[in-house]
């Protein structure tokens, strides 16, 4: 009779079993930076996802800008909604593909924990002033490996692999697992379709402005759209060892994406000029306060200034901020600054 008990040994041989020859296998990992004792229970992967779930970095997500700054409603999309939903259209074409479902999800919930506060907005700012520019896949993936602690240790010291797909969910660089694949293309399909979703429900769109072409191939709601280009996904990589989609539907939500760009993305109902002032103001000033007074950072701060030079210790603590947060601390000085010269 079987004791119910499941140990990390049996879930690796168990994807042995009931994996594509493709699937990434835990027992096969490359391995993490620092050696450490496995886990009886979870496999490699499953203790990555977990680190990610349980750092601050991630926890952060929910106070961060996705695309509208200042929403007045509940259900606009954040960073971290964002993230729950690629994980969840992640995983579902993982599993359809009979890949890794632990790797898929580890890299969906990692991979924009280095977004700065205000969205794209702030990250164009930091770009700009930051010697060497600011790219949020960067950032990630030195959130994992510097930022964060685990047990007392620098880093989270995830997987290899968990780390490339960080890492390589944009840019033209392609993952080097399958899952990271279905990562990179599930971003995509989600803040493509969600940002959509509250483009309308905000009124700064209306669907008779969505390209009709795009519409007919992909669907006319939101969950139609998802559900064709996962199921385009599914059917274009069955049985190969690289994920895609077909032609078609690619094409069609490149079209989409372009349009948000030009209608959404860069539309002053989205980021009012007022909004995206202040936010080049906080951003800059923060910038410029701390890289002038870095003993007004905290001592972990410091000694990342002393290790990496104090740019880019300033560049990881406004980074890591929340939108309220940079707002507060930038109050805090200015109303300091302001009372001082009284």
């Amino acid at each position: 009779m079987h004791s119910g008990k499941v140990s990390r040994i049996e879930l690796e041989k168990r994807e042995y079993e009931i994996l594509s020859p493709y699937a990434a296998k835990s027992a096969e990992s490359l391995g993490r930076d620092f050696e450490e004792e496995k886990c009886n229970v979870r496999t490699e992967y499953q203790r990555d996802r977990d680190r990610i779930v349980h750092s601050k970095a991630f926890r952060r997500l929910m106070h961060k800008t996705q695309v509208f700054l200042a929403p007045e409603g509940d259900h606009f999309r954040t960073r971290l909604t964002h993230t729950i939903e690629v994980s969840q259209i992640a995983r579902t074409i993982a599993r359809a593909l009979a890949l890794n479902e632990d790797l898929t999800e580890a890299i969906a919930l990692g991979h924009d924990l280095g977004h700065t506060p205000f969205g794209h907005s702030g990250e164009s700012v930091l770009n700009e002033i930051h010697p060497g520019g600011f790219e949020h896949n960067v950032q990630s993936l030195r959130v994992v490996e510097v930022l964060e602690s685990h047990n007392g240790m620098r880093g989270m010291n995830l997987t290899r692999e968990v780390r490339d797909g960080i890492l390589n969910h944009t840019g033209p660089v392609l993952p080097m697992t399958l899952e990271g694949q279905i990562v990179k293309l599930s971003d995509r399909i989600a803040y493509i379709n969600h940002d959509i979703d509250d483009a309308l429900r905000s009124g700064v769109i209306s669907e008779s402005e969505l390209p009709k072409d795009c519409i007919d191939v992909l669907g006319s709601t939101h969950g139609r759209r998802i559900d064709t280009l996962v199921t385009s996904m599914i059917e274009n990589s069955a049985g190969r060892n690289i994920i895609s989609m077909d032609s078609e539907c690619l094409e069609s939500m490149n079209k989409l994406r372009a349009f948000m760009f030009e209608n959404v993305y860069h539309n002053n109902k989205v980021k009012k000029d007022e909004d995206l002032a202040d936010v080049d103001k906080i951003i800059r000033f923060l910038y410029s306060y701390y890289n002038e007074h870095p003993d007004k950072m905290t001592d972990d701060r410091k000694c990342m200034a002393d290790e990496f030079g104090v740019n880019e210790a300033v560049k990881d603590l406004i980074a890591g901020m929340t939108d309220r947060y940079a707002s507060s601390v930038y109050n805090d000085i200015i109303n300091t600054v302001n009372e001082q010269r009284l």
